[in-house]
């Protein structure tokens, strides 16, 4: 009796387990238009913006350029892989840690170009609120970081 127990539960995750991937499938598939053209706009954004723009749209003041920073990196939605890159440019350009810091953390946590597949995905208000406190803490780190380190 036990036995039979034991072997009904385990089909019944069996068929759970494949309903579930099913499910997860077709979402995924749904959602990969979305995908893509996220893709395509981050792309698009990061062509048309050349790097040595950064360079000339920072004031070497250490409590606006966070703000531009985080500003400029909301809007240019980038890869982690690639921050290290930028980052040591622009440090080299003689623009302030604070301003590179939150370009950065801006740049991979909050996204203007993604934001419409994300808030029909999760919704407006919290894709709202997620990439708004995003900003905001991308600012507040900037500057604790610019100060701990000097």
């Amino acid at each position: 009796m036990l036995n039979f127990v034991f072997m009904e539960k385990q089909n019944k995750s069996k068929i759970t387990f494949s309903l579930a991937m099913r499910k997860a499938g077709k979402t995924l598939a749904n959602m990969s238009i979305y995908i893509i053209g996220t893709i395509f706009l981050i792309a698009l954004i990061n062509a048309f913006v050349p790097k040595s723009f950064y360079a000339v749209i920072f004031t070497r003041n250490n409590w606006i350029d966070p703000w531009i920073g985080a500003l400029v990196g909301s809007i240019s939605a980038g890869n982690p892989a690639v921050s290290y890159i930028i980052s040591g440019e622009l440090l080299k350009q003689g623009i302030s840690l604070a301003a590179v810091t939150a370009f950065l953390v801006a740049w991979v946590t909050v996204g203007i170009a993604q934001l419409p597949f994300e808030a029909s995905l999760l919704g407006k208000k919290f894709a709202f609120w997620r990439n708004t406190l995003s900003f905001v803490f991308a600012v507040g780190i900037a500057i604790v970081i610019s100060y701990i380190l000097r």
